[in-house]
C-alpha cells in the first residue's frame, strides 16, 4: 500500500496540478491525461485522499482538497456517472468541509435527474451518444449518493438494472457473457440491448457487483428492493470464487487468449472485501478470496507501485495492457481496507 501511495506522489508531479491523469503507457509510464477528470477523475481524488490520510502531511491533504474542489463542475453534468466521479472523489475526504457540501450537492442533482417514469437516473448525454441508457457503470458511487437523500430512488436505480442487466438464473454463477452491461431505450420499441459494451465485457459484473455490496451495507435502501439482494451478490461473487476461476479476468470473456483487465480484478477485490464485512456462511470465502486477488495484482501485476495489464477499451485497442487510474484506485482501496486504512463499508 505505501509503494502505491507513494507512486501517487510521483504521479502527481508528472501530470501537473491542473490535469487529471487517465492511463499510462506500461513502458514509458507517460500518462495520458484530461483538464476535467472525465468519468474516472473521481479516483485521481481518492487516491490522493488515500494518500493523505497514509501520510497526514498538511500538502497532502490539500492536494486532495484541491483537486476534489476541481470536480465541481460536474455535479450539474448530464450522466450517471456523477456516482463514479462525485462519490468516489469526495468519500475518503472525513471532515473535509468542501468535499462534504460537494457529495451533498450532487446527491441532490442525482436525485433531481431521476427519470420517474424509466425508474432510474439516465446514463445522460454528457459523453455523447443516446441520453437514455442504462449502463452497469452508471450504478456505483450513485447507489450511495442517491441513498443519502432518497433510498428509494437509490433502490429503483438499482432494480431496474437489475432487471435489464442480470438475468434471473436461479442460483447459478453468474458468467460474464451472461450479464447485458448497457440498454437503450426508445418510446416506441422500449428497452433494447446495446452492442457496445457487449456481454463479455471484464467490468460489466465488476461494477454491478461493487453497486449490489455498497447496497447490502445500505438497509434502508436494500428494503425497497424486491426479492433478496443479497442472493443476487452470491450468484454474482460465485464467478470468482468458484474453483478454476481466474485471478484476473480476460478484458471480453469472449476472447479467452486477450488482453487481460487487472482493473476489473481489482474492483471485485474490493467488492468482495465489503461482502466479506457482512454476517454470513460465505464471509471468509469472499474475504480469502480477495486476499487472493490483491495478493496475485502485487506479485504479478504491480511494477513500482503501479498497477499495469489493466485495459481500457480491448475491441478499439485502447490502452490495452496500461496502468488505469481506476485500478490504481481500487488496489490502493483493497490494500488500505485490509490495513485499516479505509473502512470499506463507508467507501
Amino acid at each position: 500500500m505505501a509503494e502505491v501511495l507513494e507512486q501517487v506522489a510521483v504521479t502527481a508531479a508528472d501530470v501537473g496540478e491542473g490535469r487529471f491523469p487517465l492511463y499510462a503507457d506500461p513502458d514509458t509510464g507517460q500518462w495520458a491525461t484530461t483538464g476535467r477528470g472525465s468519468w474516472a477523475g473521481g479516483f485521481w481524488a481518492g487516491l490522493l485522499w488515500l494518500r493523505a490520510r497514509h501520510t497526514g502531511a498538511g500538502g497532502d491533504l490539500a492536494a486532495a482538497s484541491a483537486c476534489t474542489a476541481r470536480l465541481a463542475g460536474w455535479v450539474d453534468a448530464d450522466t450517471s456517472t456523477r456516482g463514479l466521479i462525485l462519490w468516489y472523489g469526495t468519500a475518503l475526504a472525513a471532515g473535509n468541509a468542501g468535499a462534504q457540501e460537494l457529495r451533498a450537492r450532487a446527491a441532490a442533482a442525482c436525485l433531481a435527474a431521476m427519470d420517474e417514469e424509466l425508474g432510474l437516473l439516465p446514463w445522460g448525454s454528457a459523453f455523447g451518444g443516446p441520453r437514455l441508457l442504462a449502463r452497469v457503470d452508471g450504478l456505483p458511487g450513485t447507489i450511495p449518493l442517491l441513498a443519502a437523500v432518497s433510498p428509494a430512488a437509490a433502490a429503483s436505480h438499482l432494480q431496474r438494472h437489475l432487471t435489464l442487466c442480470l438475468p434471473d438464473a436461479g442460483t447459478e454463477a453468474c458468467r460474464a457473457l451472461d450479464l447485458v452491461p448497457a440498454w437503450s431505450y426508445e418510446a416506441q420499441r422500449g428497452w433494447l440491448a446495446c452492442a457496445e459494451p457487449a456481454p463479455g465485457w471484464s467490468r460489466g459484473p465488476a461494477w454491478l457487483l461493487l453497486a449490489l455490496a455498497d447496497v447490502l451495507h445500505r438497509p434502508a435502501v436494500a428494503a425497497w428492493l424486491p426479492g433478496h439482494p443479497r442472493a443476487r451478490a452470491e450468484r454474482l461473487a460465485a464467478a470468482w470464487t468458484g474453483p478454476g476461476t481466474p485471478l484476473v479476468p480476460p478484458a471480453d470473456a469472449a476472447r479467452p487468449d486477450g488482453p487481460a483487465d487487472t482493473s476489473a480484478a481489482a474492483i471485485t477485490a474490493v467488492a468482495l472485501l465489503k461482502l466479506s464485512l457482512l454476517p454470513g456462511p460465505r464471509s471468509a470465502r469472499y474475504a480469502h478470496r480477495a486476499a487472493e486477488i490483491l495478493e496475485h495484482l502485487v506479485g504479478h501485476h504491480l511494477s513500482r507501485g503501479r498497477l499495469l495489464n489493466g485495459c481500457y477499451d480491448a475491441g478499439k485497442g485502447l490502452a490495452v495492457r496500461h496502468e488505469l487510474v481506476w485500478g490504481d484506485f481500487f488496489l490502493a482501496l483493497g490494500l488500505a481496507g485490509l490495513a485499516g486504512l479505509a473502512d470499506l463499508r463507508t467507501v
